[in-house]
């Protein structure tokens, strides 16, 4: 029985194929993609998200001691980093008392990190932000 990861794999092979075929200099200028991460562009983010990345942007400060800390990747839906590499920030939620399920998770120096993630489910999916 064939497996939908495999055929999601394969799919992606002819396509890619298909791609370098037809428009060699695109692929060099697209983004790295992450195997079932979508990507969202920042300005398509709600407008909590767009400040929260911002202060990241910025150093802060951050409504919440939590936000700068490490983000283990448990789950392992990101990128496979060493220990560390991974910081979480809270998205405020209109209306929630509590931080909320949205968050945004970076990767790389504090300031200028090399990827971010946007997650509205608490780390149960993610897309990554296109600048």
């Amino acid at each position: 029985m064939v497996r939908s990861s495999e055929v999601k794999l394969v799919l992606t092979g002819f396509l890619l194929l298909l791609g370098l075929a037809f428009n060699p200099p695109a692929l060099a200028k697209a983004p790295v993609a992450e195997p079932g991460i979508v990507s969202v562009a920042l300005s398509e983010l709600p407008a909590p998200a767009r400040e929260t990345y911002r202060l990241i942007e910025q150093g802060g400060p951050f409504p919440y001691e939590k936000d700068g800390s490490v983000f283990g990747n448990r789950e392992r839906l990101l990128p496979a980093e060493k220990r560390g590499y991974y910081k979480e920030y809270t998205v405020v939620t209109p209306g929630v008392r509590n931080r909320g399920l949205q968050r945004i998770v970076c990767g790389g120096p504090a300031r200028m990190p090399d990827v971010c993630y946007y997650t509205v489910d608490h780390y149960a999916s993610f897309r990554r932000i296109a600048r």
